[in-house]
């Protein structure tokens, strides 16, 4: 190693250069550029040293012995003590400051332990500040300070190292070192690949420790713990810990840029190959891109859209034309340019107007509901004679299974359009509907413009499946987004948040279904042509069943019509034993079982009769899951039958009344709603009043509780129409007489004594007819709505017609 004085002399020569170009901030951090093993030149205890120095206070940094590093000098204290040192014995105390942001600091601010330093060089610059180039020399503490003006001086106390007990371990520490020093240098960009030999060249432990943390990438604070340390053991495991933790988050730096590299080297030989190959395609007269927008601008040409599209789509293909294909906006561009391409702007298909042709169709594949097929006929009809019109919103509403959705497939087929089904089943988000704006990443179209392109045509029958079951959330609501869509009047300029620009959908026929009315917005339910479907009677069923069930299953398993022969009276067995519902899905699923039963004989070549007998029904069925016979047994006072409308149809329900020991407290069960419960209390409060006029004893309301349950208590109930029942089955308590045998009611009651009407009266007459019922009450105002059921419906049914509920009384229990 070079003598001390040569250190010295290169090292000021080159500091001076150093300053003269750089512009440093005062007291600033400086990383050592250089470090001398001072071994000669260090004090072995520390006699020759001065017992009062002048302190220079350090703002960011740490100053180690041995160490050289160079500093500006700028406030007036720091230079007033750089001077006086420099022009005594050159030695000075250098402490480092607690806060970095005090600008002038008092002797609480600084650390007790520092480092008293050489003054190798002093440079006075123009502006008034100093540049200093010290040299550590030895660590020391303050004792005492003996001046605060004009600059800090204090007494010291030199600090000594204590040497290792463990001198093996300590040598394992110190190598250990060495490899983390060694691994940080060669994975940090910053520290030249010479330091690796410079570190080699140290061989005073206590240096090489010094050297290592004035060098790490620590805080101010920790280095000074670092200083404050005298046991060199201790410190190296401090520095190991410190150096642990920087090599981990270079490492984990280096494996960040690695990938970053590889991804950039990745993209720029993909870049590179590309031009290659467009070069090569430019040469032979093959560029792919501009052979794919002169495809998309030929297929433009022959499109019949509005001019407003036009422009939208000329204007988008010159901005193609500007963007590199490897640019991920290219795609995104091409698939909007091959939507505006793809959709049916002006393309329809021929209407059959071949009325009676229609109506043979739509009778073929649906048994019944006239009234649906009588208003397609009519648009058709409007169609033949004017051209043109707008299309109607027709929302069919139904319990389930009874063919709303398939009615359109029908239609369909029928006019020779083509069809669209989108379920709205669980739809909570609006751009589904609406679409994304192009903006967003992986932006497409709402489902309606996505349906359209895949049909082809401007004029689908569109079923909108489900739309009593749209969800509502913090996405959006559906169905308002579905306002515009189904207005006639506002359905000519549909917005898709995609398409930004506006889509006719007015010729599109749209057909909504749904199972209840009560769940769709008033505003969304004004705008669609409600047509009710009510539930099948046996009749119906058994003409579905023997039409299109039968033949559909027999196919569907793999059999001839004359393997398997099932009779009318067989389908009305299994309808009324082992089904209870408006539609014929359950009808359908029990002739799938007895189609199962004949492949299984045919495919064993088992011995069989090809026709079906009532009593194999239980062998293939299991046992009967329904009875009539337990709705035709004779009841007892206070137990009356009502009719009920559910979603899957009518129903019949009991309603039952007793009479205990009490104060005349009213008790409902059965999980009843609150319209259910103030029908109950409405029933009771016109007993009361008219109690006497009943022959009902006025007292028997004080002395006894009454408690009225509804069976089948896991099932909510509610609505007004069990008014008349309950009524009737709180007189028959009261008198003790049972109600008529074999009789329903339903209909809405009022305190002034009327009988109001109610709704679902199809589905609850056929519900009685099923459950044996021989006799019906109901509201007069309910005529209207009997009289458009089929007359073999309401065979062997007597309908008693009321307007009051002394008439009710007196029908059912004889009052």
């Amino acid at each position: 190693m070079s003598s001390w004085h040569s250190w010295t002399t290169m090292l000021t020569d080159m500091f001076e250069e150093y300053f003269e170009a750089s512009n440093i901030e005062e007291e600033g951090e400086f990383m050592p550029l250089f470090s001398i093993d001072e071994e000669e030149e260090e004090p072995k205890d520390g006699a020759d040293m001065p017992e009062v120095l002048p302190l220079l206070a350090l703002k960011n940094t740490v100053l180690f012995p041995g160490i050289i590093i160079p500093i500006t000098v700028g406030r007036a204290k720091s230079l007033s003590a750089i001077q006086a040192a420099y022009d005594n014995n050159r030695l000075i105390g250098v402490v480092s400051q607690r806060d970095s942001k005090i600008e002038n600091p008092e002797v609480e601010d600084l650390f007790k332990v520092g480092t008293v330093a050489r003054i190798l060089k002093l440079l006075k610059l123009p502006d008034g500040s100093a540049t200093a180039i010290l040299q550590g020399r030895s660590r020391f503490e303050l004792v005492k300070f003996t001046k605060t003006d004009p600059y800090l001086e204090a007494g010291i106390q030199i600090l000594k190292e204590v040497a290792p007990t463990d001198n093996m371990e300590f040598e394992a520490l110190i190598s250990t070192v060495k490899d983390r020093a060694k691994n940080i240098i060669e994975l940090s960009p910053n520290i030249p690949s010479e330091a690796v030999v410079m570190l080699k060249n140290i061989n005073k432990d206590p240096f090489l420790l010094n050297f290592i943390s004035s060098n790490l990438g620590i805080k101010v604070e920790a280095k000074q713990k670092v200083l404050e340390v005298n046991a060199l053991s201790k410190k190296a495991r401090i520095i190991l810990d410190h150096m642990d933790h920087e090599l981990q988050m270079l490492q984990l730096k280096d494996q960040i840029e690695n990938k970053v590299r590889g991804d950039i080297e990745k993209q720029q030989r993909d870049y590179f190959l590309n031009q290659q190959l467009k070069t090569i395609q430019e040469e032979l007269g093959q560029n792919t891109q501009e052979q794919e927008i002169n495809v998309l601008a030929k297929r433009a040409k022959k499109k019949g859209w509005p001019e407003e599209v036009d422009k939208l789509f000329n204007r988008e293909l010159k901005k193609i034309r500007r963007i590199n294909p490897q640019v991920a906006e290219y795609s995104v561009q091409l698939n909007y340019l091959e939507l505006l391409l793809d959709l049916p702007w002006t393309e329809v298909t021929k209407d059959n107007f071949d009325l009676k042709k229609v109506a043979k169709v739509l009778n073929r594949d649906h048994f019944g509901l006239e009234k649906v097929k009588t208003r397609i006929i009519e648009h058709l009809a409007v169609l033949k004679l004017k051209g043109d019109m707008k299309a109607p919103i027709v929302c069919l509403v139904g319990p389930p299974g009874v063919g709303k959705t398939s009615l359109g497939k029908s239609i369909a087929t029928a006019l020779r359009r083509k069809f669209i089904r989108m379920s709205l089943g669980g739809l909570h988000d609006e751009s589904e509907i609406r679409g994304h704006r192009r903006t967003y990443i992986g932006a497409m179209p709402g489902r309606i413009i996505q349906s359209l392109r895949k049909a082809g045509s401007a004029n689908p029958v569109f079923i909108l499946d489900e739309i009593d079951k749209v969800g509502n959330n913090f996405r959006g609501d559906p169905s308002s987004a579905l306002l515009e869509v189904l207005d006639p009047e506002q359905n000519g300029t549909f917005h898709d948040n995609y398409l930004e620009v506006e889509y006719d959908l007015s010729k599109v026929l749209f057909i909504a279904t749904a199972n209840s009315l009560s769940s769709i917005q008033p505003a969304l339910l004004d705008r669609m042509e409600i047509i009710e479907i009510g539930g099948y009677s046996l009749e119906e069923k058994v003409e579905i069943c023997k039409r299109h069930l039968i033949p559909r299953q027999r196919k569907e398993h793999g059999l001839k019509a004359s393997m398997v022969s099932i009779k009318a009276p067989i389908i009305a067995e299994v309808i009324k034993n082992y089904t209870r519902e408006s539609g014929v899905r359950g009808l359908n699923r029990q002739m799938a079982g007895i189609m199962r039963y004949f492949a299984k004989m045919v495919a064993m070549d088992e011995p069989y009769s090809p026709t079906l007998k009532i009593p194999q029904l239980g062998e293939i069925l299991g046992p009967k899951k329904f009875t009539a016979d337990y709705y035709q047994e004779a009841q007892i006072p206070g137990v009356a039958v009502g009719l009920a409308w559910t979603r899957v149809g009518g129903d019949i329900l009991f309603i039952e009344a007793s009479l205990s020991k009490g104060k005349g407290k009213l008790t409902l069960t059965g999980n009843l709603g609150d319209v259910m419960k103030e029908s109950a209390s409405t029933a009771l409060s016109y007993l009361k009043a008219n109690g006497e006029s009943l022959g009902i004893n006025l007292d028997d309301f004080e002395k006894y509780d009454i408690h009225i349950h509804v069976p089948e208590g896991a099932i909510p109930k509610d609505g007004p129409s069990a008014g008349v029942t309950m009524l009737t089955a709180l007189a028959s308590i009261f008198n003790k007489r049972p109600v008529k045998s074999h009789l329903a009611m339903t209909g809405e009651i009022t305190l002034r004594g009327k009988v109001l009407p109610v709704g679902g009266i199809k589905e609850k007459i056929l519900a009685a007819k099923r459950a044996g019922i021989k006799e019906i009450i109901l509201c007069q105002d309910n005529q209207r709505h009997v009289d458009e059921i089929e007359k073999e419906y309401l065979k062997d049914l007597e309908i008693h017609y009321v307007s009051r509920m002394s008439e009710v009384l007196n029908l059912a229990v004889g009052f």
